[in-house]
Order: structure tokens, then sequence, then C-alpha cells
């Protein structure tokens, strides 16, 4: 039996292909190489010493899931493929729906005609909407969200849950991540985003690099403690065991539940570019200009239910995220590329 990884070439699911390798997992990659390179897969392959099965197509492609599930036997699926840039979606939000959405759609029809009932899904702790306190609960109502984006992981969340309802056979969890940051300590794989980067550490590592002059802050004027937005920060490597830890609590578990994966603490834009500057020894050129649609200005985790339901938590701080991206940036100036 093999886990299916949709977008399992990007950032968090590469990541999440070695960890399921590394432990012996068989693995189908599906992927439509938009925002991802196939390198990434042939690098955690070598790093794990064994090989996946790789399938260049998308989950809009009925015809490519049915032939993936019809010549692989699948026993859970790990849904990462979407687009994923919150001021991205807010100029595009029919592209978002129909790749988000309609996607997500699709791959449960076909799963659900094949007979594959074990689902993870790649949620986000933007379906907590503006008006939540912090820290976000799950017990917290989701929606009032601020964009497209983030609208999208509500209603998918929407329908696994009355999916769930309706076939019991159906067993699904949503981890609602915070903000994933870092890359693999061998500095072989890492975020690598086509043109200019949507998200913070990236962009602030491609500065570092000399690729990106300088880095925009978005709002300067924030009611938090330096003016900057605060986010909750999580190492991608955690994220990934997170992934491993909801598909084994899968086996004992029923219907639909959602989790945060987060570390519970919030930094803002500015300690991010310090800490950095002390990581790589760069000093970082940055320019604050005005607030961006659909930005909060401060959101971090309770990850409490995941630390007790799925024996999961954070192992790894800001020292590694920086250290892990630099060494990734450093040895890859261009990415994959």
């Amino acid at each position: 039996m093999a886990i299916l990884v949709t977008g399992g070439a990007g950032y968090i699911g590469s990541h999440t292909v070695l960890a399921l390798l590394e432990r012996g997992d068989d693995v189908v990659v599906l992927d439509n190489l938009y925002n991802a390179s196939r390198e990434s897969i042939n690098r955690v392959e070598k790093l794990a010493g064994k090989k996946a099965v790789f399938v260049e197509g998308d989950v809009l492609d009925r015809e490519c899931l049915r032939e993936l599930f019809a010549s692989h036997d699948i026993s859970s699926v790990i849904h990462f493929a979407a687009l994923k840039a919150v001021g991205e979606s807010t100029r595009l939000p029919l592209e978002y729906y129909q790749n988000n959405v309609s996607g997500t759609l699709i791959l449960l029809e076909e799963m659900r005609n094949a007979g594959v009932w074990n689902f993870i899904f790649s949620s986000s702790a933007t379906v907590y909407g503006a008006d939540a306190p912090v820290p976000y609960v799950e017990t917290l109502p989701i929606g009032g969200t601020t964009s497209p984006y983030g609208t999208s992981k509500f209603m998918i969340e929407l329908i696994m849950r009355d999916f769930a309802k309706a076939e019991p056979q159906f067993k699904a969890i949503a981890l609602r991540y915070f903000n994933p940051v870092g890359a693999h300590e061998s500095g072989e794989i890492g975020e690598d985003p086509t043109g200019i980067p949507n998200n913070l550490l990236p962009y602030i590592a491609q500065v570092a690099i000399g690729r990106l002059d300088k880095l925009g802050v978005f709002g300067g004027d924030y009611d938090t403690p330096d003016g900057t937005c605060q986010r909750d920060y999580i190492h991608v490597v955690d994220l990934a065991e997170g992934h491993l830890k909801a598909l084994d609590h899968l086996k004992k578990t029923d219907g639909y539940k959602a989790y945060n994966l987060g570390g519970g603490k919030g930094f803002s834009v500015l300690e991010m570019i310090k800490a950095f500057e002390e990581a790589s020894g760069k000093t970082i050129a940055y320019e604050i200009k005005p607030r961006r649609d659909g930005d909060l200005p401060a959101f971090w985790a309770d990850a409490a239910l995941a630390n007790k339901e799925l024996n999961w938590r954070v192992t790894r701080g800001i020292d590694e995220m920086m250290r892990d991206t630099w060494k990734w940036q450093s040895q890859n100036p261009n990415g994959f590329r």
C-alpha cells in the first residue's frame, strides 16, 4: 500500500515525502510542477535512499487521477496541491477557487470511486478569520476569512466535514498550520518559489544572497510591539512530522477532525529580519510599505490538542529555522535551477 502525496514536489510536500520515505513508506507523488521542481524529488530520493513514484499531473485532471488510482494501491492521501499566496488570491479569486476547491472536490470524488478513504488536508490558520481572538484554538468558529485563499481552505474543511457525515468510511484530518519556514538540515531541499517570493523568509533569504535588493515590509503601524505583523512560525521539518503523526492517528479515529500545528508564539517581521541577520551574518535591507490586503496584525496557535491527541510538538526553534534557511539558500543561490 502506498501513500499519495499531491503537491509532493513543493516545499512542504517534499519534506513530508522525505519523512515518509525515511520511515519506510511507499509514496506516489502527484505534482503539476507549477510552483515546484522535479529536482526536489530527485534530492529527496537521494537523502532517503529510497525511490518515490512520480506522476506529473493535476488534481483537476480527472482522467489522470483515475489512471493513478487504478495503477497504484493507494491507502491514504495527503493533499498539499493548491495555490497558496494570500495577496495573489485577492487578485485572482476565480483561479484560487477553481484550483483549490474544485481540485479537491475532484480528488475526493476519485478517491471515493477508488475506495480510498483516508485523507490528510493541508489547511491553514487563515480559516479562523479576522475576528478570532489569539491564540487560535480549534474550538473557535471558522469563517470570516479575509482572502480567497483563506476562504478556499475554509470551504474545503466544510466539504470534508459534510462528506465525513455522509460517508462513514471516510476518515479525514485537516491540519491548520501557521507559517512554515526553514529547510532540511542538509541544505538539499528548501523553499524555492517561482518568481518573486510571496512569503517573508524566502524573500529575506533572497535579499541576503543578492537576488533581490531589499525587502518590502507591508505595514509598520499595526497594533503590535514594533508596528509590524506578528506570525507563528514553524519549522517545515516539524510540520512534515505532524503529517505523519496525523496519518497514524487516522487509524484510531473516525470522521473529521482539525488540529492546529504551530509553535504557539508570535514573531514580528522585524524580529525575523534580526534573527536572520544573526544566523547569516548578512545585513538585510528593508523598506516599510503600505499594508497589504488580506493581512491580519497578529496571530499564533494553541497547539495543545495536537500535543495531546497526535503526540506532536515543535522541537525546532527560531535559531534552527534561520540556520537551515540560510544553509539551503547559500548552498542553492538559484534554488533548484
